[in-house]
Order: C-alpha cells, then structure tokens, then sequence
C-alpha cells in the first residue's frame, strides 16, 4: 500500500527479466470487465500490448491517425475498438477524448506507445517540433483529458512508452522547440523520452490520492518495428545498399534472426571488452507496458521509470551503460516545473 513516501527507484526483483514477453507478464492476471486505451496499438509494440491485453479480457480501444492501417492490423483480435486520433492535432485529441468520457466507461488502463523516432525537422499547425509533439504533448494532452475517466476507475495505471534514449539528455527548458539551436534529431529524440519519464513522475505525484499512478518504460532495443524507419533506411533498397546496419535488420526482421543477431553482440563484445547489447523481439518489447499496467507486485507504488519488467536502477549521469535512469529524467523540479509554455498542473490539484 501506499505510505506517501516517493516510491524508491531501485529494482523490486520481479521475478521477470529481459526475455519475458507480454504473454507471459500477464500469466494468471484476469482483465474481464477493464477498459484499456493503447496509442499506436495497431503496429510494432503497441500491437503486441493491445493482443496481450484482450487475451486477458480487458477491452481495448486503439486510437488511430490513419484507421484503414489499423482496421487491417486488429482484424480478429477479440474486444477491441478503433478510434480516430491525431496526437499532432489538439482538437483531434479534445474530440476523442470527449466521445471516451461520453461513453461513460471508466478508463483502467491507458498505455501511450505511439511515437516516432529522429525524424528530420518536421512541425505541427501550431509549429510545435513533431518529436515532442507527437511524443510527450500529445499523450500529455490526452491523459489530462481523460483524467475523469481515470479517477473513474479506481484504481488506474498510465503508462508513458519512454526509452533508453533518455540517457543522451535532459529537457531543454530554454530552447525545447529548437527555435534558437539547430536541430538535431536525436537531442529532439531524447528530449521527447525524457518528457515522458518526468511527467510520469509528476502525474503520478499528483494523482495518487485519486488512485491513478503512473511508470514510464524503455521497452528494449527492438529493431523490428516501424520506429526505426527514419534511423535504418530498410524502406528503400539504395539506403540498405548504403547501410550495413540497414541491411542487417531487414533481414532480422524478414528471416526472424533475432536468436543469431543476440549471439553475434556477445561475440562482438568479447572483443571490445563492453556488455553486450540485447536486442528483444516485438512481444518482449511489449513486456514492460503491460507488466507496470498491470501487475500486482507494484500496487502502491508510481512514479518510476522501468525497464526487463522491473523498476530500473538509478545511474549517475555520467554512467557509460545502457541500462538504468539519469537523474534528469526523474528530478522532482524538472518534473513540477511543467514541460510546456502553458502550466497543467492544474489538472489534478
């Protein structure tokens, strides 16, 4: 239960690892009669989240900017519902969320995966940066809009899809729209994740006495998805040409070789005396969203940053592994302070 003390960002050893996937983190836990919303839960692992959920009987709306793709990505998955978002258009949002909270359902669960992934500079109508647009003010807008919904149920769980990028750095408090710097698309990038993880903490610090906590995720380096695709050129046959690291994913992902590619990283860091890197497959991705969504063992708990299906530790900021949070990713200031030029912390207070 909840003591009113910050939960400790440290590992809690959930019995779970790296290469749990959704299934398996959902093992024995019963959804009938939830509510689920899962952005970007028509492809890569917002799919995989959206599947694991309706197999444990939760109903699952899945929110979409262009719903003929996602029509054909939920086909024959049980309880699901499509919806139209445009996380890049407030009114777009506004409107979703207006015909959720019309409904009258309880939101349990709300999982915001979407995202894209070191774009070239690209700007909303507002002329906002797509990355932190679409990444963190858009989720950020629709949290604050269905927060009814969520003090509704009871006992709700959000859940920001951040990533280990938040590692490169903080939130550029000065200059987050690169209107005075050049852009860069992966400062832009690791800004954006590093939004997610401060607004799961100050969300979570406000909603709690309205039962509704909040985790923020790295889900794993898994180069199968559509994020990538700005990154690894696997579109067109001259980038992979061009690009090793291209070439090689496509094949991963066509010949399902992410067994040999796991084992070529340990070979490789034999050699350069570094920890290897892991890369997961799609449904082990999904594993984290869907164990903080939902798993017992972090009742009472919030406010953290997890990553292998357990809170990950605290790393200095000058820390060379890949794993664990810095700490301008969970400062309580940076947190409160607000992450857009209008103030929201009036949303829960």
């Amino acid at each position: 239960m909840d003591n009113g003390k910050p939960t400790p960002q440290a590992p809690i050893y959930s019995g779970f690892d790296a290469k749990t996937t959704a299934t398996q983190a959902l093992k024995g836990i019963d959804l009938k009669g939830k509510t689920a919303i899962v952005t970007g839960g028509y492809s890569g692992i917002g799919l995989e989240t959206t599947r694991a959920l309706s197999g444990a009987g939760a109903t699952v709306i899945v929110p979409a900017r262009t719903p003929e793709k996602a029509r054909a990505a939920i086909n024959g998955i049980p309880r699901v519902e499509l919806e139209m978002l445009d996380l890049m258009d407030p009114a777009s949002i506004d409107a979703f969320a207006e015909r959720f909270l019309a409904s009258g359902r309880p939101l349990h669960i709300l999982v915001n995966t979407a995202g894209i992934m070191a774009c070239p500079l690209t700007r909303d109508s507002r002329g906002y940066e797509a990355q932190f647009s679409t990444n963190h003010l858009g989720h950020f807008q629709l949290t604050a809009r269905l927060v009814p919904a969520l003090i509704k149920a009871g006992s709700a769980r959000v859940v920001e899809v951040s990533s280990r990028a938040q590692r490169l750095g903080g939130v550029d408090f000065d200059d987050w729209n690169f209107e005075k710097k050049e852009y860069d698309p992966w400062k832009g990038y690791s800004q954006s994740k590093t939004a997610n993880a401060l607004f799961a903490v100050q969300l979570d610090r406000l909603g709690k006495s309205r039962g509704i906590r909040a985790f923020s995720v790295h889900p794993g380096l898994i180069p199968t998805t559509d994020i990538g695709r700005f990154t690894a050129g696997v579109e067109t046959s001259a980038n992979v040409a061009k690009n090793p690291k291209a070439w090689v994913l496509k094949m991963v992902n066509k010949y399902n070789l992410m067994p040999l590619l796991n084992l070529m990283m340990k070979v490789v860091s034999i050699f350069t005396l570094k920890p290897p890197v892991f890369f997961k497959t799609i449904e082990q991705g999904a594993a984290t969203s869907v164990w903080c969504a939902t798993n017992n063992a972090l009742n009472g708990m919030g406010g953290v940053y997890c990553e292998d299906c357990d809170i990950a530790r605290a790393v200095s900021a000058d820390s060379p592994r890949g794993y664990g949070v810095r700490p301008w990713a969970m400062d309580p200031v940076a947190a409160e302070s607000g992450l857009h030029p209008r103030d929201w912390t009036h949303v829960l207070e």
